[in-house]
């Protein structure tokens, strides 16, 4: 087997961290200056084949506009002759989505203070002329000290000189206002401010206020603002989500009178800007032109061995707050998107459990070197679901499987996952609090 590591310009590029349709997501680091950042990888034939130009271009644009501490921050545009580099924030704290799953409802004072810096993150974009229309928790992200990042602005839209209102329709149906499925146009910032509203009540309930198993009852529901607050929400908090969730974007509250609300003002600290940066554009010009004089070199370095070698530093960007309990706590369940765990087995026995696994799980497996997908395989359609796994060597005989979501619902990825481990329990290793591997695993962290 062979091991690569990757250069793209002045980026040292590590492993993949999320991964979709379009894009991939990676680790890097700066050459230079030792920072951390994410790269989103995506191949020109791609976009040109699903005609995206147009929408990758917007995106990119908008995140260069929207500069604010509370929303990941885009630090420039790189092209080769075949991909695409968005260099983004690196924000390590995991998705706010997966705090709701770790404590199933989140206190009142600390979803008032995620939904403070919502809305703060909202109203800058609205300022700007900036619309998200896909606002949800798994678009939310957690910084090393618990502070939110908005992110993903694929479905944004800019306003329009001459039309106030927007006429696509898109977002994710719980979190979608009742106006954007009518089809006859909407007040982007309404609809953005009803999507805060669902997720303010998700973080406080810990379940989603409107939620059916088929389409046309669950935007009947929307369309009624059909939904009860659970008895422990505060009066406070049940007023404002009464005025937020308000199926009429005439009369919904506006986030001028959100911010005045008594509730919403408690501990309410506003965001300091810094003075508005000049925003330049050229190098997405560039980019999309294909001027080849600016293409960014990529190398790779190719030497034999085993699975990719993590070291300390990417040990510590693994886990929320330095916290690595979760690789190795059984009592620990819930599950993200991205997960993982450990072994002492061979590499390649690894690889081979997991592959015998799941194909006895009746999944379609590809494997390449230390790395693999797995896929359900259906009559109709093969890929619905995805999920890859790659293999790292942590330590000398310790291996960490990492796992992620490629494709699907993510509800059916946490019962793949745990029926996964169930299967492979002969092969994880969970250490004793005595265990010296476990004190070691803990020392590479620090």
């Amino acid at each position: 087997m062979k091991k690569v590591r990757r250069k793209i310009g002045k980026y040292e590029v590590g492993r993949t961290i999320g991964e979709g349709t379009f894009a991939k997501v990676k680790f890097a680091k700066h050459s230079d200056t030792g920072e951390s950042v994410a790269i989103k990888v995506m191949a020109k034939s791609t976009i040109l084949k699903h005609r995206m130009v147009e929408q990758i271009k917007r995106e990119i644009s908008i995140m260069k506009i929207v500069r604010h501490p509370n929303i990941v921050r885009l630090h420039e545009v790189l092209a080769s002759e075949s991909k695409i580099y968005i260099i983004l924030e690196f924000v390590m704290g995991g998705e706010l989505y997966d705090q709701i799953v770790q404590q199933v409802k989140l206190s009142e004072n600390e979803s008032r203070r995620y939904f403070q810096q919502l809305i703060d993150a909202v109203a800058h974009c609205h300022n700007k002329g900036v619309y998200h229309r896909d606002l949800k928790p798994e678009n939310l992200l957690l910084d090393a000290f618990g502070n939110l990042k908005v992110s993903d602005f694929g479905l944004s839209a800019l306003t329009k000189q001459g039309d106030d209102l927007l006429h696509t329709t898109c977002g994710t149906p719980n979190y979608v206002a009742p106006e954007v499925l009518n089809n006859q146009g909407y007040d982007g910032a309404a609809a953005d401010v009803w999507s805060c509203g669902v997720i303010l009540y998700v973080l406080m309930a810990g379940y989603l206020p409107f939620e059916e198993a088929d389409l046309p009852t669950l935007f009947r529901r929307i369309s009624a603002a059909e939904f009860v607050c659970p008895l422990w929400f505060s009066a406070g908090a049940k007023t404002l989500i009464h005025k937020i969730l308000d199926p009429n974007p005439k009369t919904r509250v506006k986030i001028k009178e959100i911010m005045q609300d008594p509730w919403f003002k408690k501990n309410y600290s506003p965001v300091k800007l810094r003075e508005d940066e000049k925003v330049n554009l050229d190098d997405v010009q560039a980019v999309f032109n294909d001027i080849e004089d600016l293409y960014v070199s990529e190398r790779s370095q190719i030497s034999e061995g085993g699975p990719l070698i993590m070291n300390a530093f990417e040990m510590i960007t693994l886990s929320q707050g330095l916290n690595l309990s979760p690789l190795f706590d059984r009592h620990q369940d819930y599950v993200k998107r991205q997960t993982r765990f450990v072994s002492r087995k061979p590499a390649k026995d690894i690889i081979s459990s997991i592959e015998a696994v799941a194909g006895s799980m009746g999944h379609k497996v590809h494997c390449r070197n230390y790395k693999m997908r797995i896929e359900r395989v259906s009559s109709n359609k093969v890929g619905q679901f995805a999920v890859v796994l790659e293999v790292f060597e942590v330590a000398h005989s310790l291996f960490m499987v990492d796992v992620r979501k490629a494709a699907g619902d993510t509800l059916e990825y946490h019962k793949f996952y745990k029926n996964l481990c169930a299967k492979l329990e002969s092969i994880i290793w969970r250490p004793d609090e005595t265990s010296p591997d476990s004190g070691l695993i803990r020392q590479m962290t620090f």
